[in-house]
């Protein structure tokens, strides 16, 4: 089944205005949909393509690349090869998994001089750069991101009107204590299904959510495994797991040490760098000083980490148990769940924040005269100023950090947001949104 992707808009993008001079590379985590969408991409934009998967391709195939130094000699073989006929200009070659035969992406400088065809790439970039010490990474080649599919996506996947929650935001009125409650049940569901194509595929097919459970697990063991063959200790699937603990806990930081249950060491630094570039979490810096540029003010030894899926974090939120049961679903659906799991949207907003392109930022300081701290869950920066984020599990509540945030900065904010699951309101110089409308905070 395939899914209508934002990344298929860039590759058209792509293929209009770069494809004679650059290959490009779809980057992303295991599981996305990368080579989905590019075999989809091929088949409809190009007269012919071949797909080499480097993750089972023959020895026939591979020994093409012997050739790679006589580009007439290459293209003839892999013809034979493969069965396919090319067409210069009309035909498109596709490196699936690249990451696991260097020599197919470091050709890519030369393939693209030839000009003949257009190429694909995708891969993991865990994988990638694990995989490119003896190579020369070519300059001729453009990366578009792949992510897991955003609410936008997974809207037009089960059928939902995306569009009327644009407008619905534009007129920054309230929608009505119904048609909130409807919505909010709508987002819940994609918290529970998340982006993931095989479980989005499972959901629209009518799999329960045990079964939709199973395929989330099964995708988490996948991301393990690729772990331990980049550290067969077990840190870094334990840094992994140990994620939603960490935001259950409401610290300031990720703590490496906690994870892990010793100090921390430059080689759990270097883990921490590995577990960023496989594109399973999404990392969030604490900005020191929001008056500046966020990325020029972003403190390397204090983050936050979320995972990049949100269907995901609910399962490894229950993953101690064999099978997330449908009850638990249920419960998340129908707004059940203990109140205390707040970071659940938390997660889900920095996932959708991060959908749109933007690097997550939050900001902490220090209470005067206190052990305590104040905390934005998230920053924006809107032109030359910022704006602030937080986010509440159920009821509005007090906003001690962001009244104090929106005093302290008042010079260079553009605006602050709660966002829950309450309806549009203003107040206090506070907007108030639901978080089904996170997304459109990053496209003012």
């Amino acid at each position: 089944m395939y899914f209508e992707r934002k990344a298929y808009r860039k590759l058209l993008e792509w293929k209009e205005n770069y494809a004679d001079h650059y290959a490009v590379l779809l980057e992303g985590a295991r599981r996305v949909g990368k080579s989905t969408i590019a075999e989809h991409f091929a088949k409809n934009e190009y007269r012919s393509y071949i797909l080499i998967d480097f993750s089972m391709a023959s020895q026939a195939i591979l020994s093409c690349f012997d050739d790679i130094h006589n580009p007439d000699v290459f293209f003839l073989r892999l013809q034979a090869v493969t069965g396919v006929s090319l067409y210069q200009r009309e035909s498109v070659i596709i490196f699936d998994e690249v990451q696991l035969y260097p020599r197919a992406r470091q050709a890519i400088k030369h393939l693209v001089k030839d000009g003949r065809y257009h190429y694909i790439e995708t891969g993991s970039l865990i994988s990638i750069k694990k995989n490119v010490k003896d190579i020369l990474i070519p300059s001729e080649e453009m990366k578009i991101q792949v992510y897991p599919m955003d609410y936008e996506e997974f809207c037009a996947a089960v059928g939902g009107n995306y569009s009327l929650l644009r407008s619905l935001y534009e007129t920054h009125e309230s929608v009505g204590q119904q048609v909130n409650r409807k919505l909010m049940r709508d987002v819940r569901l994609y918290m529970a299904v998340g982006g993931m194509p095989q479980a989005v595929e499972a959901y629209v097919e009518g799999s329960n959510f045990s079964m939709i459970d199973q395929v989330k697990r099964q995708i988490i063991y996948l991301y393990e495994e690729d772990f331990k063959k980049i550290d067969a200790s077990g840190r870094l699937a334990a840094m992994y797991r140990a994620i939603p603990a960490q935001l259950a806990r409401d610290v300031r930081k990720y703590r490496i040490s906690t994870a892990l249950g010793k100090k921390k060491s430059s080689a759990e630094d270097r883990l921490l760098y590995d577990l960023i570039d496989s594109r399973t979490v999404l990392p969030s810096y604490n900005s020191a000083d929001p008056r500046v540029s966020l990325s020029l003010t972003k403190d390397l030894d204090s983050y936050k980490l979320y995972l990049a899926d949100t269907g995901l974090f609910v399962t490894l939120l229950f993953i101690d148990r064999p099978a997330t049961e449908n009850e638990i679903y249920a419960k998340l659906l129908s707004d059940k769940l203990p109140a205390n799991l707040g970071y659940l949207y938390e997660n889900l907003v920095a996932q959708m924040l991060a959908a749109s392109g933007r690097e997550l930022y939050y900001h902490t300081w220090e209470k005067e005269g206190s052990t305590h701290y104040y905390e934005v869950d998230f920053l924006l920066s809107q032109g030359a100023k910022v704006s602030a984020v937080e986010v509440k599990s159920s009821g509005i509540g007090r906003h001690e950090s962001l009244t104090e945030f929106q005093r302290r900065y008042s010079k260079h904010l553009d605006g602050c947001y709660v966002l829950s699951q309450k309806d549009v309101d203003r107040k206090d110089g506070l907007d108030y949104l639901p978080v089904y409308m996170a997304s459109f905070l990053s496209h003012p």
